[in-house]
């Protein structure tokens, strides 16, 4: 369509053409009165008519340089595959499967090192990502290899990231609609340079960590604080596996979402979404580096998406894990916690977000400050889960403004925490409000936590703490308890409006 716009519209350039097909509404308007024949006028519609037809052909060329950027490959390579229905980009809900391979040095990888399903609902006002462990174990579809024509036998239970092996991408897409209900609508596959060059063109992202990190495996090494990584150092911390938490899958996912969040902020502060010569930046640097199944392969579709999901809020933004438990066979293997994944996926099918919107802890009611109504149906207190009056809990101001460890103490003395210190400032500043806690104080934890709304996933275990410790941020520099930044109530990970930082693998 762009092309034929573009042949089109080179009339008025050449030789004027007259009758039903001319192409010079312009030339016509202005050739009736007495300043027809005036050769500024002439001259300046002359030059409106450059602008214009050089605009559109410029912008069928990029578009159609972008498009010829993808690779493609079937959407899905399942035996039961049936004709999935195009979704109209700015009316219907979506589900885009996001898959990283540790493809790099022209290696070809048979497995997938990051699996998200990014869910968009119809009305754009909710974004999940579903992160999947590499390890978690599934059933497998058969599927058939489009290129060489292999069967890869259905399996009872297989790893998820080895799904990419059997076939393509395509396969991932089947197995993932097998165990969540969805119809996955398209793909993105990318491989290790598209993590470095997407950083490079956003000029960085802001990373957090509670102590320097110093990983060979994955070369990352950053001091502790927050630092804006790009490039290497990029691709280093979402692929880190020995960096973070527990050294597992576990930490490397959460710092995948805490990067993916950092970079939903910057894009939103910055207003990226509303700069097309920006967007269209991010959209050369991404397709040059992306395989997709053909129907995504539409630029205009792409850029009309991103332009809705730029009023999303960030609090309705979530990114999650996949509800796990540990393999009774092999504890190194993951299956789904189906009690939990079940009502993740109902959700996702529904086309619901998982985000509950103005739900803070009942505390949170108490103060003028939050200003938020006690969410429906629990006019009533929870009875908590420890003794206030035994939990030995320090507070320790890092938000940047005075007193905050004072103000929150005595919000938390009000509230039975009879054992509660001001500690005062801390080292340095931090932007996340953190919970740390010792070997057997976990709920004394997240009692506290609830007391003072503070998402679970900034309270982390640390062997470097005896008791609690509450360390204030720069995202509670007021109030007695933090603000609603949304709500995943039992499932793991955080929204983008949530800020976190990542505590070194041993600490």
């Amino acid at each position: 369509m762009s092309s034929r716009r573009a042949a089109t519209g080179g009339g008025p350039l050449g030789k004027p053409t007259a009758g039903k097909g001319s192409a010079e509404p312009g030339g016509r308007h202005l050739s009736s009165g007495t300043a027809a024949g005036h050769p500024l006028l002439k001259g300046i519609a002359a030059a409106l008519a450059l602008v214009l037809v050089g605009g559109v052909v410029f912008g069928a060329v990029q578009l159609l340089r972008l498009r010829g950027n993808f690779d493609t490959q079937p959407l899905n390579l399942g035996s039961d595959d049936t004709q999935v229905e195009q979704v109209d980009a700015n009316t219907d809900p979506m589900q885009i499967l996001v898959l990283g391979t540790d493809q790099r040095d022209g290696q070809d990888s048979n497995n997938s090192d990051v699996m998200m399903l990014v869910n968009l609902t119809a009305d754009r006002s909710n974004v999940t990502v579903v992160s999947f462990p590499r390890d978690l174990l599934v059933p497998l579809p058969e599927c058939e290899d489009p290129s060489s024509g292999t069967v890869y036998d259905a399996m009872d239970l297989g790893q998820l990231n080895g799904a990419l092996g059997n076939g393509g991408p395509g396969c991932t897409v089947a197995a993932i609609n097998e165990v969540t209900g969805l119809s996955i609508d398209h793909f993105m596959m990318a491989d290790f340079d598209a993590v470095k060059e997407l950083s490079n063109t956003l000029g960085g992202v802001e990373v957090c960590v509670n102590q320097p990190v110093d990983d060979p495996l994955s070369g990352l090494d950053l001091p502790a604080g927050v630092s804006s990584v790009q490039g290497e150092q990029a691709l280093a911390f979402l692929r880190t596996r020995h960096g973070f938490g527990n050294g597992g899958d576990e930490g490397r996912i959460r710092a995948q979402q805490s990067f993916l969040a950092s970079m939903v902020r910057k894009v939103k502060e910055e207003g990226t979404l509303n700069n097309l010569p920006k967007l269209y930046s991010i959209a050369e640097t991404v397709t040059k580096n992306l395989t997709v199944d053909e129907e995504l392969a539409n630029i205009p579709d792409l850029v009309a998406l991103a332009t809705r999901l730029k009023d999303v809020d960030l609090g309705n933004v979530a990114f999650v894990t996949a509800p796990v438990v540990p393999y009774e066979y092999d504890t190194n293997r993951l299956v789904l916690d189906e009690a939990k994944a079940q009502p993740l996926f109902d959700a996702l099918v529904s086309d619901q977000g998982i985000t509950a919107d103005g739900t803070p802890s009942p505390e949170a009611t108490d103060t003028a400050e939050s200003g938020t109504p006690a969410t429906p149906g629990t006019a009533e207190p929870a009875v908590p889960a420890v003794d206030p009056a035994a939990v030995p809990v320090t507070l320790v101001n890092a938000s940047g403004t005075a007193g905050r460890d004072t103000a929150v103490l005595e919000y938390l003395t009000s509230k039975g925490f009879t054992q509660a210190l001001a500690g005062g400032a801390g080292a340095s500043q931090s932007p996340a409000t953190q919970i740390f806690y010792g070997y057997g104080y976990e709920e004394m934890a997240q009692e506290v936590a609830r007391t003072l709304n503070i998402p679970g996933v900034q309270v982390v275990l640390s062997a470097a703490y005896t008791g609690v410790s509450v360390q204030i941020g720069a995202d509670f520099a007021s109030g007695s308890t933090m603000g609603d930044l949304g709500d995943l109530g039992d499932l793991d990970g955080q929204t983008a409006a949530q800020v976190t930082c990542q505590t070194a693998f041993g600490n």
